[in-house]
């Protein structure tokens, strides 16, 4: 059998070690930033459901993140959508620039009476981070877009921006509709006492009517508000998404219109109380001066007396009835 040949050792020539070169860099260029991005970690207020990603696979959810999480191998191609972890908060305000639409915003809901109030408060909650929980999450919401207060559209898991749309657009129309549902259970004048100003049959007959302390009937509000947003919230987005909500009313305003006639009933309420306090004055200094006169006539000893210690100081010369005048010494 002849022996084997031994084939020539191959060395590249100049041109061919510059080609290794610059295919070696391209591949870092391309391979480094793709080995990075398979890295993900979290901080302490936010958890990250991780999907599959890349050419050749499936995009399914791989893995949750906890909070708080050092680096973590996602796989190349895959993505981290990453969601609050902490307590959170949905403002309702006329405050512009305090709440979470832009410019003034107050839910604008009828009382049982007709009057529409304007309703202002908060809304705490927190994200469901049961990791089965979060990945239903995902699926339903984190796999579409929400338009926000600009007008452009982002994935909830898209910064603060996408949460705020995801917020506007499913959650806020769950509480425009509780607030309706609760505060239509009270008259105008139970949630705000000024309501009686203008309401009460006895403004009419120039009679400022007693205005109850309504604090317990905001606290029945907000009571209810808590318990029907609960439910009306996992029933909406189909699971306890949200945990440990609570809705704080701040505020209940009444339409301009409204206000303005509570203002000027308060304003004739006081003219008409401070014309009352000078008719009781002079009643009052009439009935002592008649009680004073009665005196007089049964002393009129003590007449002549007052009378003397009502002369200015320093007369020493005092002739009733005569026209001259007395003048004091020098």
């Amino acid at each position: 059998m002849p022996a084997l040949r031994k084939l020539p050792r191959y060395k590249p020539g100049l041109r061919g070690t510059i080609a290794i070169a610059v295919i070696a860099v391209i591949a870092a260029f391309v391979g480094l930033p793709a080995l990075f991005a398979g890295f993900q970690r979290t901080n302490g207020g936010e958890v990250a459901v991780v999907r599959n990603g890349g050419p050749f696979n499936n995009n399914l959810i791989r893995q949750i993140i906890d909070p708080g999480s050092g680096n973590t191998w996602i796989g190349f191609g895959s993505t981290a959508h990453k969601y609050p972890a902490q307590q959170r908060f949905y403002t309702i305000t006329s405050d512009a620039g305090r709440g979470d639409r832009v410019g003034v915003d107050v839910v604008t809901v009828p009382s049982a009476d007709g009057v529409n109030m304007g309703i202002e408060g908060t809304l705490y909650f927190s994200l469901n981070l049961d990791h089965q929980t979060l990945k239903q999450f995902d699926d339903r919401f984190g796999t579409r877009k929400f338009r926000g207060a600009d007008g452009n559209s982002r994935y909830a898991w898209d910064g603060d921006d996408g949460w705020s749309a995801f917020l506007d657009q499913i959650i806020r129309p769950v509480i425009d509709n509780d607030l309706r549902t609760q505060v239509n259970n009270f008259r105008c004048a139970e949630l705000v006492s000024s309501c009686a100003l203008v309401q009460n049959a006895s403004a009419v007959a120039g009679k400022n009517p007693q205005a109850v302390s309504n604090n317990g009937n905001i606290a029945k509000v907000q009571t209810a508000i808590n318990t029907s947003l609960e439910q009306d919230l996992q029933q909406t987005l189909g699971a306890q998404f949200l945990t440990d909500l609570h809705f704080t009313l701040s505020r209940i305003t009444l339409p301009s219109s409204v206000q303005d006639a509570v203002d000027r009933a308060q304003a004739a309420f006081a003219s008409v109380s401070e014309a009352q306090a000078k008719v009781a004055q002079a009643r009052a200094d009439a009935e002592a001066n008649q009680a004073r006169q009665d005196g007089y006539n049964k002393c009129p000893t003590c007449a002549r007396i007052d009378e003397l210690k009502a002369l200015p100081s320093g007369i020493t010369v005092y002739a009733p009835g005569n026209g001259n005048i007395a003048l004091p010494t020098k």
